[in-house]
């Protein structure tokens, strides 16, 4: 598989799983099959509001979001350079009564065994409702 394979192969298991999320049991181990793409003991990920993220807590991040939010996304753009795949996403989102829609481009790093071990988020969005940041509670930013 090669590097955009395996990112475009992440952000269909990220839409499987956050939709699996709502069910009974979905647990941190239900994350899994998108650890098979990580390098999980070196995995760094930047998030929207430059957060930093080991897999752990990048974990335990998704299971509390997903089990409150819908989300999907349209592709727009993949593109490999080296270790690095750039993929911009139109991104939509909805948490209770706050929907949102956001341009995203991640930058995913891999190792030389073609593991994600970091992701660089960016975007573009309008000023989010502060009802929105409460899933961060807790997150050092």
């Amino acid at each position: 598989m090669t590097p955009s394979d395996t990112v475009l192969e992440y952000s269909r298991l990220m839409k499987r799983l956050v939709d699996e999320a709502k069910q009974p049991g979905f647990t941190a181990d239900s994350w899994a099959p998108l650890a098979e793409l990580i390098d999980t003991q070196n995995f760094v990920r930047v998030g929207n509001f430059k957060e930093v993220m080991d897999w752990d807590t990048y974990v335990a991040f998704l299971t509390n979001w997903a089990a409150s939010s819908e989300w999907e996304s349209e592709f727009k753009r993949v593109t490999e350079a080296g270790n690095a795949v750039f993929l911009e996403l139109e991104e939509h989102s909805r948490i209770g009564e706050f929907s949102n829609s956001v341009n995203s481009v991640s930058v995913y790093e891999f190792d030389e065994r073609g593991k994600i071990t970091r992701i660089d988020v960016y975007l573009q969005m309008a000023l989010p409702d502060p009802d929105m940041l409460a899933s961060y509670e807790g997150v050092e930013i």
